[in-house]
Formats: C-alpha cells, sequence, structure tokens
C-alpha cells in the first residue's frame, strides 16, 4: 500500500502536466486547424467544383474538370512558366551569395558584423509596399536611377520602360525578389558558422589544410542542415511570389509576369472562379512538396 501511493501520485502529477501542457498549446491549435488545415481541406474540396464565391450560382460538381482545363490555359502554363524561372534563378543565387557574404563577414569585428547583419536583413522587415514604392521609382522609366545612371554611363542609348516591357520585366521581378530574400539566410548562415566545431577546423589546419579544404571538408558538412532549410524556405518564398507582382505590374504586360499565386488571386477574386483558383492552389501545392521532399532527400544522403 505505501510503495503504491507514491507511484499514484506520480501519475497524478505527469497526468497534471500533461494536461497544462495541452491547454498551453490549445490556442495555436485552434488556430492552426481553423486557419491551416480547414482552408486547406476546403481549398482541395472546392477544386472539384464550379464555385463561383456563392455569386448568383450554387455550386455544381465537375470533378476532374477545373484540372483538365488548367493544362489548356496559356495563361495558366505561362504563369507555371514564370513561377519556374523565377525559382530556378532565385534559389541557388539566393543560397550561394548568402553563404559567401556571410563567410565573408563572419571573420570581421563583432560589430562589423552585427552592421553587416541589420543591413542585409533590414529589407526583411521592411514593409513589401514601402520596399516596393522604392524600386518602382528606381525602374521609372522617367525620372528612374536606373535609367539616369545607365545613360551617364553610356550603358543605356535611351529610356527604358523597364516593367512596362516583357523583355526585362521579369528580371527585373526578380531582382528585387533577390535582394528581399537573402537577409534570413545571411543570419542564418552566419549564426551556423559559429557553430562550427573549432577543435575540428583547428586540426585540419595543423596537419595543413588552406581555408578552401577547411570550408568544404569541415564546414560545409556542419552547415548542411542550415543550408536545407535555406532552400526549402527559399523555394516556397519564391513559389509564392505575390505582393511584388500586385503592386509593381499587375501581371503584365500581356501576362508576361504572370505568376501562379498572382493567377490564382485573379482568377479566385477578379473573376470570381473560386473552384478554378483553388485547383491552381492545389498543384501549387503538390509541386512544393515534391520540390521540398528531393531538396531534402538530397540533403540528407549528403
Amino acid at each position: 500500500m505505501g510503495a503504491s501511493a507514491p507511484r499514484l501520485t506520480s501519475r497524478k502529477l505527469v497526468m497534471r502536466e500533461t494536461v497544462s501542457g495541452y491547454l498551453f498549446l490549445l490556442p495555436s491549435l485552434v488556430f492552426f486547424l481553423v486557419f491551416v488545415i480547414y482552408p486547406m481541406f476546403m481549398c482541395i474540396y472546392t477544386s472539384f467544383f464550379d464555385s463561383n464565391m456563392g455569386k448568383n450560382t450554387t455550386d455544381v460538381f465537375i470533378g476532374l474538370a477545373n484540372y483538365k482545363e488548367l493544362f489548356q490555359d496559356q495563361i495558366f502554363l505561362g504563369a507555371l512558366k514564370n513561377t519556374l524561372i523565377i525559382v530556378v534563378v532565385s534559389v541557388p543565387t539566393v543560397c550561394a551569395f548568402s553563404l559567401w557574404v556571410a563567410t565573408a563577414i563572419y571573420d570581421m569585428k563583432p560589430a562589423l558584423t552585427s552592421a553587416f547583419r541589420c543591413i542585409f536583413y533590414l529589407p526583411v522587415v521592411t514593409g513589401s509596399v514601402a520596399v516596393t514604392v522604392v524600386w518602382k521609382w528606381m525602374y521609372n522609366n522617367y525620372y528612374g536611377i536606373f535609367n539616369y545612371v545607365g545613360k551617364s554611363m553610356g550603358f543605356i542609348e535611351k529610356n527604358i520602360n523597364w516593367l512596362g516591357d516583357a523583355k526585362y520585366a521579369l528580371w527585373c521581378i526578380i531582382l528585387i525578389l533577390f535582394t528581399t530574400s537573402v537577409g534570413q539566410p545571411i543570419v542564418l548562415y552566419v549564426s551556423a558558422l559559429g557553430n562550427v566545431d573549432q577543435t575540428l577546423v583547428e586540426a585540419a589546419e595543423v596537419d595543413g589544410a588552406n581555408r578552401r579544404q577547411v570550408f568544404w571538408k569541415i564546414k560545409w558538412p556542419q552547415i548542411m542542415p542550415t543550408t536545407l532549410y535555406i532552400l526549402i524556405i527559399t523555394t516556397i518564398n519564391s513559389f509564392q511570389c505575390f505582393a511584388l507582382i500586385q503592386l509593381l505590374t499587375s501581371g503584365g504586360p500581356n501576362h508576361s509576369t504572370d505568376t501562379i499565386m498572382y493567377y490564382i488571386y485573379y482568377t479566385a477574386f477578379k473573376l470570381y472562379r473560386y473552384g478554378y483558383g483553388n485547383a491552381m492552389g492545389v498543384v501549387l501545392m503538390i509541386i512544393i512538396a515534391i520540390l521540398s521532399a528531393i531538396q531534402f532527400r538530397m540533403g540528407q544522403e549528403k
């Protein structure tokens, strides 16, 4: 009897701590279920319907018709192509540039390292509208700084309508996305480099390894988890490029800067084709999931 009493008390204590833990988690869990899981389920569900958000008619079940139409829709295919170009260009360049900058500033004095981290991270915490206004002024085809510098240095003969010309518009968007995406990876890489086992670095240097060999043989394997995380979040952010398109070009000129996210918005909230827009969302979710799984697998193998 005496031995069972402490055991019973221990179980009650564990139960009380478990209940308390779940109660603390409850607000976040409710938020996750209501604003993430439920909308995700409704997105998949309504993608099988001809739904127009209750505008005059009721939803009609049409099966896979929305998905069939997607791959015959030239605007969607163009938006998919633009999105893939953004991802293929921005993800490697953001990761490589961030790693290069982090490696360069890590060996500086702590005050300089902190200053550079703040400078590169500033566009991340600055409002997207404010950033867009500045870049829109820089790209202005009458008094923008790019045209002024280009003509002053002899690179261009006359003003270029950067955001109004299909040859340049998408690349202008990619440049802005690049500058606003490198801040977080740089901060993460600097932290990861600080967690590298210095005893291994010193041992390699004693054995005669140069800086390049130390980096690739010692530091690189230890920062691979950070690299994997940066690859995944940068890929997801690139696929979800929307605010820049909405504020700068609205998909123009002639849909040359359409992305999947912007076309989803345009279809669902401008054309009121809610089911068709959700079908695009499901396709986008599948693409992101597949690419993230591939990146995760490649990171594990290395």
